[in-house]
């Protein structure tokens, strides 16, 4: 399930390793081609391919953090996020686990993990895809999602894009969407759209974006489902906040506003999501 791509050049990869942007290239170049950041879940050191890291294990911490706790992140969210705990986020085989489980902790009855990029790297502009195989069950709601780096971060207005989101009451059904401060789900105003991925459960698929100066394309396995762009839904800041940095979200929460709304079936776990890479490009 390896298929790793190392493919920079030697200054564009040591920057990018650093959480900065490599340079762009001299010749005329296709937009968002140039591979700027990684993550193969292939125990390698951060800049250095094919050495292994001491943790392997364990997600690379130079390149993801956790948001940790169990306040419900907003959403009335019934598990609590751990920090490195290996039975909610490791590495198997080549892949990332992000396991939830009904267990007992920190007053709340489900554990799980939220790994992001924030304060390691974020990007504005370009295209992120991530190779993923999603949960099944209800009560399930993982999701692939990225929000503004800035601070403080105020939402919906600095924006949030939901490159996949899937509830497991409503198996095969996968949501790319949008808020701003002028699209947002509480005034259901949202932009996205749904794309059916049968096997969502039972193998990967790449979920994307591919974000422009002047648009944000939503794909599944190549192929664009939704586009948010700045002609068609306007371009003052409470409609398009997506000239600026972003980090990376990846989490599975376990009910909610959204994913609780039919209950929570106990039976399903533990449940996972799979992620076999991330690659971000510029």
């Amino acid at each position: 399930m390896r298929h790793s791509v190392y493919v920079l050049s030697l200054l564009g990869f040591s920057l990018a390793c650093r959480g900065q942007q490599a340079p762009a290239p001299a010749r005329s170049q296709a937009i968002n081609t140039q591979l700027v950041w990684f993550d193969e879940f292939d125990g390698s050191t951060l800049g250095r391919p094919g050495v292994p890291r001491p943790d392997a294990t364990r997600p690379d911490t130079a390149r993801w953090a956790y948001d940790v706790g169990g306040s419900g992140f907003g959403n009335n969210e019934l598990q609590f996020y751990t920090r490195n705990r290996p039975e909610n986020s490791r590495i198997e085989n080549g892949v990332l686990i992000i396991e939830a489980r009904k267990e007992n902790w920190e007053n709340r009855n489900y554990t799980s993990a939220k790994l992001r990029t924030k304060g390691k790297v974020e990007w504005k502009h370009g295209r992120v895809e991530v190779r993923a195989k999603l949960p099944a069950g209800r009560g399930t709601w993982p999701a692939i999602w990225m929000l503004a780096a800035k601070e403080p971060l105020v939402w919906p207005n600095d924006g949030e894009i939901d490159i996949m989101e899937h509830v497991g009451y409503d198996p095969g059904v996968v949501h790319g969407t949008v808020h701003t401060q002028a699209y947002n789900h509480v005034k259901k105003t949202q932009q996205g759209a749904q794309i059916t991925v049968p096997d969502f459960s039972t193998a990967f698929h790449v979920y994307a974006i591919d974000w422009t100066t002047d648009k944000i394309d939503f794909k599944v396995d190549g192929k664009t489902y939704f586009t948010f762009d700045k002609e068609s839904y306007g371009k003052r800041y409470e409609q398009w906040p997506f000239d600026q940095p972003f980090y990376l979200i990846l989490n599975l929460a376990i009910g909610g506003n959204w994913g609780g709304q039919k209950g929570v079936d106990d039976a399903i776990f533990p449940q996972r999501m799979e992620v076999d890479w991330v690659r971000v490009y510029q």
